[in-house]
């Protein structure tokens, strides 16, 4: 039902943009129809699957380390009271400087490579990660806690057995968000500066006016980002129904 879902919605948008078009009459180097731009698609198809390799490779890595950075800050956060008092006005600090802003400046320090990009993929991604586990951890009902602190339970086993358990959930809301907001901060890094990616090949079809490849471009950047939101989606749901079972 979930994927009938996504196709209307999919269909519904084709169609409001096809509407635009007949409606609006722009010219094609300003807004291109879907029909031309899935020609564009097809016929870059080669040029446009490697440069999106890039870029998913960029994610996917920025994903991973970010996920593991913020997973464990978020323990050593409800872990430590004094972590929590010095570092998370740190982290709500971070959040309020533009990552625009920063891309120039990691892309200086780590240059115009992949590590630059996968930085700026863990940034953009880290705090949803951190955030959302930590509000998990902190949520365990207080009942539990006591009852196993009463049965002589270390912290490391309430943690391990508890409140980790717990907290998967909102654990998995924040990767739900990470996997949309990686491919965005992987681009952002590639428009600053980069020779390949998505976000390299937007910036070079828009110079040349090959209006047309930067939409597809988009769309597969756009099917990119719904496919890994999706498998965190079905990773996390298949972890919940195995643990109720």
């Amino acid at each position: 039902m979930r994927g009938l879902h996504g196709i209307f919605a999919a269909l519904l948008l084709l169609a409001v943009w096809q509407a635009v078009i007949w409606l609006a009459g722009p010219p094609h180097f300003i807004l291109p129809s879907p029909a031309r731009t899935a020609t564009a698609l097809w016929d870059n198809r080669a040029l446009i699957g490697e440069h999106a390799l890039i870029t998913l490779w960029e994610v996917l890595l920025g994903l991973l380390i970010g996920t593991l950075l913020g997973i464990a800050t978020a323990i050593h956060l409800a872990l430590s009271p004094g972590a929590r008092a010095l570092l998370r006005p740190i982290l709500v600090f971070s959040q309020a400087i533009p990552v625009f802003a920063l891309a120039p400046v990691l892309t200086l320090w780590l240059g115009y490579g992949i590590v630059s990009k996968i930085a700026m993929a863990v940034l953009i991604i880290y705090f949803p990660v951190t955030s959302a586990f930590f509000d998990g951890l902190m949520t365990t009902p207080r009942g539990y806690l006591d009852l196993a602190q009463t049965m002589g339970a270390k912290n490391g086993s309430i943690l391990r057995h508890l409140r980790i358990p717990h907290a998967i959930p909102s654990l998995g809301s924040g990767l739900k968000l990470a996997a949309v907001y990686a491919p965005i901060g992987a681009v952002i890094g590639e428009w600053v500066g980069s020779s390949n990616g998505l976000g390299y090949l937007m910036l070079l079809a828009n110079g040349r006016a090959k209006i047309d490849l930067m939409f597809a471009a988009v769309l597969v950047l756009g099917a990119l980002s719904m496919g890994l939101y999706l498998a965190v989606d079905a990773g996390i749901n298949a972890y919940m129904r195995r643990r109720e079972n």
